[in-house]
């Protein structure tokens, strides 16, 4: 008895998982390209201007920021006069280091300790490093938005690897706001005590790092008593940072 011959499968059975055809994918992935290739682009954009900012602005100093901007067009002008830290009152760089980011001399840009209390507390405490202050005045806008706070968090140790940490120190008290329409250390000198930066004194040098969490809503001519305490455990601070050594890294010329 003769042997039937095995049927052939049938290709658009049900049973079988239709085949994709290579030349159905090929425009999928196509379209995919060109979507991505245009945004990798303005990546490489974005990252390569700004490593050519971070590294020009490690000479150079930046002639404003885009908050200064900003608020020199809402109030029409805003005071700012660029000065070197070593023409400050060695009591200012202590006491905003002591104020803001005691281990500023330790870390690398990001303080994971601090990041990781502040995670610990919901959120509810800053963990934001001197040298992130910097970033975000200088480079980035303000804001909370994870894209900001990304990109914070990616330029920070490129500029640590190459600023100095004193050129850190120097651009962010020539940068942090001190009052309204008021910016660097020099115009808040100035402004608050009518002195040169380099004639500050330590109590007012405590006061005015007392003020940078809110610089707004804070006087430090005429401090409340919670500014006042505030200063003084900012002065304790400064004694401890350069009894220590964490105040060593910016000292000195």
């Amino acid at each position: 008895m003769a042997r039937r011959a095995p049927l052939a499968e049938d290709p658009a059975s049900p049973d079988r998982p239709a085949r994709r055809s290579p030349a159905a994918a090929r425009p999928r992935r196509s379209v995919l390209r060109r979507l991505l290739t245009p945004l990798l682009r303005g990546a490489l954009v974005v990252i390569a201007s700004a490593l050519l900012a971070i590294g020009l602005l490690a000479a150079v100093d930046p002639p404003t920021t885009p908050y200064m901007w900003s608020e020199s067009r809402r109030l029409g002008h805003v005071e700012q006069h660029w000065v070197r830290l070593s023409d400050v009152a060695p009591a200012v760089p202590r006491a905003v280091v002591a104020a803001e980011d005691a281990d500023f001399c330790l870390h690398w840009g990001l303080d994971l300790r601090a990041i990781r209390a502040a995670l610990a507390e919901g959120g509810t405490r800053g963990a934001s490093t001197i040298s992130q202050q910097v970033v975000k005045n200088v480079f980035l806008w303000q804001g909370r938005s994870w894209m900001r706070k990304a990109l914070e968090a990616g330029l920070t140790p490129v500029m640590e690897a190459l600023w100095p940490k004193r050129r850190i120190l120097e651009v962010y008290l020539n940068v942090a706001e001190f009052g309204e329409g008021i910016f660097g250390i020099e115009a808040a000198a100035r402004h608050h005590f009518g002195v040169a930066a380099r004639d500050l004194t330590e109590v007012q040098a405590a006061r005015l790092a007392a003020i940078l969490p809110s610089p707004k809503t804070r006087d430090p001519a005429h401090p409340t008593e919670a500014l006042r305490a505030r200063a003084r455990a900012i002065l304790d601070g400064a004694a401890t940072i350069a009894a220590d050594g964490r105040a060593r890294c910016f000292e000195g010329d």
